[in-house]
């Protein structure tokens, strides 16, 4: 089989296209044959050793979100059938990554695919809507009057935040960089749209929710963006920090959380997902809003196998497209 491989800490350009022995799956794992696999920025943070967890050792697979056909299973494994396309929800896979044609993965963290879609629309499904899922729905407990602010809102987990808010009636506060999402994050139920040209962030947020405050921060972004709408946060406020697009850890705005009462909640879907209560709860939310209707893959560009580096390089880049970008492994 073929797979993408790092050797160090060096981000995505230091991946290579190497050739190795399939792997046999060991007791309670089974064995993918990968059709596709999804790029997250998670990935991209653990190439640079900036996510939740990391590589125990060199060389590593990369990649967390996949579908594929289960062609081998190993001892102890039940109700997992040889044939069937499943998808890999994430989960700390340490040196266990999807970036090639075949893995091996604990059957715990594969589901069935959902009815209906093609291998490249179910492997850009768990990540995105699950990440959003259980800080809103299961943690903050979303509903009407809810103020949730969703910064960098046109991200995959971003947009799924603000869709999954808006099916529990809560209000929407989206930010973006460009002008030109306005349209894409009203459509998808944002209430109101900053477009974040380093402007009075607080005082948009005041003004929007008549001086209430937002409840829920759902943020990815880092750096010194809280300190920005700190002083917006309502009384006990909750802010989700699930990663550092702008490459920082935050510093925290004490005296705003101060007074506030507010909780900085740092988030890893992965924790929940290892959850053997909650991650059936967030898979039924997934299948049961897909057979409704309520979300749908949404899928930006395909690559091929040999273009994942390419792949990365469009990801990095402003994008007026939304959606996944899929691997296409052209394995069958």
């Amino acid at each position: 089989m073929r797979a993408w491989v790092i050797h160090e800490y060096s981000g995505y350009k230091g991946l290579s296209l190497e050739e190795f022995e399939k792997q046999q799956p060991g007791p309670g794992e089974v064995r993918l044959r990968i059709e596709a696999f999804a790029l997250n920025w998670g990935d991209m943070n653990l190439m640079r050793d900036m996510y939740s967890f990391s590589f125990r050792e060199f060389p590593a697979l990369v990649g967390i979100e996949a579908a594929g056909i289960v062609d081998a299973v190993g001892e102890g494994v039940q109700d997992i059938e040889i044939g069937r396309r499943y998808c890999t929800l994430p989960y700390f896979y340490y040196n266990h990554g999807t970036s090639a044609e075949s893995a091996v993965v604990d059957a715990r963290y594969i589901t069935p695919a959902p009815a209906g879609l093609s291998a490249v629309e179910s492997a850009a499904i768990w990540m995105q809507y699950m990440t959003a899922y259980f800080p809103i729905v299961e943690i903050a407990r979303a509903g009407p009057g809810t103020n949730i602010l969703v910064p960098a809102a046109t991200s995959t987990a971003g947009s799924a935040a603000v869709e999954i808010a808006r099916m529990h009636d809560a209000n929407v506060f989206a930010t973006s960089r460009f002008d030109y999402n306005r349209t894409f994050l009203r459509e998808l139920g944002a209430d109101h749209v900053f477009v974040d040209d380093g402007g009075d962030l607080a005082a948009f947020l005041h003004e929007a929710t008549h001086q209430n405050g937002i409840n829920v921060a759902f943020d990815p972004v880092g750096a010194d963006l809280l300190k920005r709408y700190s002083r917006a946060l309502a009384k006990n406020a909750r802010v989700f920090v699930y990663g550092f697009l702008d490459k920082v850890f935050p510093e925290l705005p004490f005296r705003d959380m101060f007074q506030a009462n507010a909780l900085l909640h740092p988030y890893s879907l992965c924790n929940y997902v290892e959850d053997a209560e909650m991650c059936p709860r967030g898979k039924a939310f997934v299948y049961k809003a897909l057979a409704e209707g309520k979300i749908a893959p949404r899928i930006d560009r395909v690559y091929p196998m040999e273009d994942y580096r390419n792949a990365w390089e469009y990801v990095r880049k402003p994008r007026e497209n939304h959606g996944k970008v899929v691997i296409r492994t052209g394995v069958s």
